[in-house]
């Protein structure tokens, strides 16, 4: 029977970050971020066992927060985290 090596690195190289865009209203890029928080979460939750948004309360969504590093979503951010579990978007 084969066995299938473990290695530890990255299957993928992190992508670079780019600027944001200069000269969009300050509402785009509070929006924006506000995203790119919500996406981290909600992998954040999924990679930790929690599929259904009843389950991502607010306090698990801030604990996992603190967990990973991320200052404690708002109340919107954590609505926008438990649609993206709902919906996968």
């Amino acid at each position: 029977m084969a066995v299938a090596a473990v290695t530890t690195e990255q299957y993928h190289k992190p992508l670079r970050k780019k600027p944001l865009p200069a000269g969009r209203p300050r509402e785009w890029y509070i929006t924006h971020n506000r995203r790119l928080k919500a996406m981290r979460l909600t992998i954040a939750l999924l990679d930790t066992g929690v599929y259904y948004p009843s389950t991502a309360t607010n306090h698990k969504i801030r604990t996992i927060a603190e967990r990973i590093g991320i200052h404690p979503p708002s109340d919107t951010t954590c609505r926008m985290v438990r649609a993206l579990i709902r919906y996968g978007r």
